[in-house]
């Protein structure tokens, strides 16, 4: 074999051998781009924003939460304070008679003059009627009578019921100057007040009168009830408190 045919012999084998790592390589190389091609376009529709409809839709869904939520609190609301004014009804009934009969109960001592400090009297009101009314004494005044200062000691107070007003406590100081010729003050302790009745107890044939006004004995002297209903009305809502009298109890002699 001559030499010039061996060396075409081993310069083709090693041409082709080349062109077949060239075309490996190429391919390998084409597979590599496609896949880096597919995962960018893959990043890309992840990294892309919303549609309009996304949009529309996420804006429906809020809007529906929020009317949910709207209406759940609005029915606790309604739960809550569907029994408001029953229960504000009842503590303004059960405060007032409370009021009214630890004040009648710091009458229970007689006054250091002699003279009783609950008994009934009659007043001038500032109508100008004349009335019989459940008048006490209170020492040391109230905190429920407006005065600028201090609360006027030695104020004389009565009980009545004005059907434009309510419950009314008539009121004035001994210590005033013109005590015995002005009426006294009116002060409203309840606007819901509608009614006011006196019990008396008849122990001859042992049981219980009501009556709406102030009663006498058989000597025509006013004669004291025993307990006073107070009847309280709120629209449909009507209560009745019952208030026991104190019994005045007898003071020590004065030495």
């Amino acid at each position: 074999m001559k030499t010039g045919g061996i060396f075409d012999f081993w310069f083709s084998i090693f041409d082709r051998a080349v062109r077949d790592r060239l075309r490996t390589g190429a391919a390998f190389r084409g597979q590599r781009l496609a896949s880096q091609s597919k995962f960018k376009n893959r990043n890309s529709k992840i990294s892309r924003g919303f549609t309009l409809l996304e949009l529309l839709l996420s804006l429906a869904l809020i809007g529906l939460l929020l009317v949910a939520m709207n209406q759940f609190i609005f029915s606790m609301g309604e739960l809550w304070g569907r029994g408001t004014d029953v229960r504000l009804f009842d503590r303004h009934a059960r405060a007032l008679t409370r009021f009214v009969e630890r004040t009648l109960d710091s009458t229970a001592l007689p006054m250091a003059q002699g003279t009783e400090a609950l008994g009934i009297q009659e007043v001038r009101v500032p109508d100008g009627r004349t009335l019989p009314l459940l008048t006490f004494e209170l020492p040391q005044g109230s905190r429920v009578l407006p005065w600028p200062d201090a609360p006027l000691p030695d104020t004389v107070c009565s009980l009545a019921l004005r059907p434009d007003q309510g419950l009314v406590i008539y009121w004035h100081s001994r210590i005033e100057t013109h005590f015995a010729d002005e009426v006294p003050r009116a002060t409203v302790l309840s606007p819901l007040v509608t009614g006011m009745s006196y019990d008396y107890y008849n122990a001859a044939f042992n049981h219980w009168q009501n009556y709406s006004d102030l009663q006498r004995d058989s000597s025509w002297q006013w004669q004291l009830p025993t307990r006073i209903r107070l009847r309280f009305t709120y629209g449909r809502m009507t209560r009745e408190t019952i208030i026991s009298l104190p019994v005045p109890s007898q003071g020590l002699p004065l030495f």
